[in-house]
């Protein structure tokens, strides 16, 4: 029988997870199964930098916290060997970086994940990851809002210029 520290160290895993949970707006659930050192320390890194957390993590736990967070759906993508990345901002961040990393390493395969307190498939999260990125989105969007001005600005110049030209003739 295990004994009280074990119990209290799984307890506050379980909270942490259930806090992980409700905090993220984007949770995404891999098998890591066949990543060599040397490509998990890359896909750790890569995660690092964008804000990811990553974490291996017991599935019997993790159901633990998925049913505290009524999240159960997600239990069926909690078989073999788990890994989980958790992010508080940009939802599309991990997707990306998930699929991407997948293409190139056959072990790593996403099985799905959370996006905004939904469960989802794999297919949710590729349609995520070909989204661009925040940042993108911003640019775009700067873009459009631009395009009026730019144009009300060249009909003005081509009228003065007509005027210019109708002056000196």
């Amino acid at each position: 029988m295990p004994n009280d520290k074990v119990l209290n160290e799984k307890a506050e895993l379980v909270s942490l997870t259930v806090n992980r949970l409700r905090e993220s707006t984007c949770t995404v659930v891999t098998d890591y199964r066949g990543l060599n050192v040397a490509q998990a320390t890359e896909l750790r890194k890569k995660l690092r930098e964008a804000g990811i957390e990553f974490q291996v993590l017991k599935n019997s736990l993790t159901r633990r916290a998925t049913a505290l967070t009524e999240l159960t759906e997600l239990d069926a993508q909690l078989t073999g060997p788990t890994a989980i990345a958790f992010t508080t901002g940009d939802i599309v961040a991990p997707a990306k970086i998930l699929t991407e990393f997948a293409k190139k390493n056959d072990a790593l395969k996403v099985k799905g994940g959370i996006v905004e307190g939904k469960v989802v498939g794999y297919d949710q999260i590729k349609m995520l990851a070909d989204l661009p990125s925040r940042e993108g989105m911003l640019s775009m969007l700067l873009s459009v809002l631009q395009a009026p001005v730019r144009n009300f600005a060249y009909a003005v110049k081509a009228v003065a210029e007509k005027q210019e030209g109708g002056a000196s003739a």
